[in-house]
């Protein structure tokens, strides 16, 4: 089973740490174009480094070469994918490994399932995968809650006053994400305070620390993310304690693991993974998909008109939900268009065949999905927001195949969308979303794709 999810350059150092550390009996890619090593000890490491990401990196490599490219981390050969096709040459044959897990679990210091046993890593990932979907079906009031709350504030403020699109998405999912896995401890928005605090610190060295060795060489940061990630799962322990073997009005992520057969240190890592990882798809995927909706006034209104026929006066239900199908086009063309996680990986275990060419065994293997998302073969009129696109049946498969949809989508992504369809469901009744005249909107591009810098808007009451 597919399941794709969020990855970044420092993948590459934990899988490639994570298997056997082989050199390479030839430094030719078997006949794969692309790069040679720029550096004996290193590779390419400093190209991508100078790309400034690996998502920037990857789509100047397929650029120039084509969409099945090589290129060196380290001196283990790694072989990335540019197009559908050749991801659906490559699916099947192989045993796919969930990109961020290995990876947080490995930054975390947290045993990976990498080599664990199979039986009780999927016993594991269903227990996952059925702790998301209870917690959002007995918190679906709760999540209309709060997006009721960010429409108040936003009603209150004076029509030329403009919004930080970032923050207020942010706080919104954090208090969404923290009440849904843990429960009525973090009502309080001082929990909520310092558990941002604490998810900040962490999350803002995934990906940047980790890749250069900094973190190591600065000890005040390395101490303040160490801190940070004790208290963190000192939180975490604490509710499990709380709850465990008592019953709330709610039903909370974390009672699903507690009522499953797992260790107090499965259950912390589990729920660490759910929070770090939620809030941060969530938070983005509401961020993007409020921006791309102030600079189409079509797609608002159209988006406008299947709420109020759906759901006329009356809030939003979980059964309505699925009737919203252009509201559901509009979240897979944000995450389309935004690129919102744009790699994943696995690990060639045996020696494999793609398009006349062959992939040595124990190759890591990049899926460049940014790349994918935007393949002009596979999406016209590619950098056009246009959630039309996903009326046609190639659409919706394309995104499956890609991991976004359908039986693949991972559970964070799952949780993220059910969220933001609420959200939008919430403010797109209530008001106009207008963009910031003169504003030039700039990608980040790291675990999970983001405005590099803050997002501005206005809004105004519909009448």
């Amino acid at each position: 089973m597919l399941d794709f999810a969020i990855f970044a350059v420092t993948f590459l150092l934990i899988l490639v740490g994570a298997v056997l550390y082989l050199y390479p009996a030839s430094r030719q890619a078997s006949g794969i174009p692309g790069l040679a090593p720029t550096d004996e000890k290193d590779g390419n490491l400093p190209d991508i480094i100078a790309s400034s990401s690996l998502h920037e990196f990857l789509v100047n490599l397929h650029e120039k070469y084509g969409p099945l490219v090589s290129f060196w981390f380290g001196r283990r050969l790694v072989v990335s994918f540019g197009s559908i096709d050749l991801l659906k040459q490559h699916i099947n044959p192989n045993r796919l490994l969930d990109p961020f897990e290995t990876m947080l679990k490995s930054l975390l210091r947290y045993q990976s399932s990498l080599n664990g046993d199979t039986g009780e890593s999927h016993m594991r990932r269903k227990l996952y995968e059925n702790g998301v979907t209870k917690s959002l079906q007995s918190n679906f009031a709760l999540i209309q809650k709060l997006s009721e709350e960010l429409l108040a504030k936003w009603l209150s403020l004076p029509e030329a006053q403009h919004v930080p699109l970032c923050q207020h998405m942010l706080g919104f999912a954090m208090k969404s994400v923290t009440q849904t896995a843990m429960g009525s401890s973090f009502e309080d928005d001082r929990e909520v305070i310092r558990f941002r605090r604490h998810h900040d610190a962490i999350w803002s060295e995934i990906g940047k620390g980790f890749l250069d060795g900094s973190l190591d060489k600065n000890m005040t940061r390395k101490k303040l993310y160490e801190d940070a990630l004790m208290e963190m799962e000192s939180t975490l322990r604490k509710v499990t304690k709380e709850r465990r073997g008592r019953s709330f009005n709610r039903h909370v992520f974390i009672d699903t693991l507690l009522q499953g057969n797992l260790s107090d240190q499965q259950i912390l890592e589990d729920t660490m993974i759910f929070s770090l990882a939620g809030c941060i798809i969530t938070a983005n995927l509401c961020t993007w998909a409020v921006y791309f909706l102030t600079t189409s006034e079509d797609v608002q209104e159209n988006l406008y008109k299947e709420m109020d026929h759906v759901l006329g006066k009356g809030p939003i239900t979980h059964e309505k939900i699925e009737q919203l199908r252009y509201c559901r086009q509009v979240l897979c063309e944000t995450l389309r268009t935004a690129k919102l996680t744009p790699i994943a990986a696995q690990l060639q275990e045996l020696e494999g065949r793609v398009d006349q060419h062959t992939i040595p065994k124990e190759t890591l293997v990049l899926y460049a999905l940014g790349v994918m998302l935007q393949d002009s073969s596979s999406w016209p009129s590619p950098y056009k927001f246009d959630p039309e696109r996903f009326n046609e049946e190639s659409a919706m498969k394309n995104l499956s195949l890609l991991g976004f949809s359908g039986s693949q989508e991972c559970p964070e992504l799952r949780f993220a969308y059910m969220v933001a369809t609420v959200l939008l469901s919430v403010l797109v009744r209530k008001l106009y979303l207008h963009p910031v005249k003169g504003q030039v909107m700039e990608t980040k591009y790291e675990l999970v794709t983001s405005p590099k810098e803050e997002a501005w808007i206005t809004v105004s009451k519909r009448n």
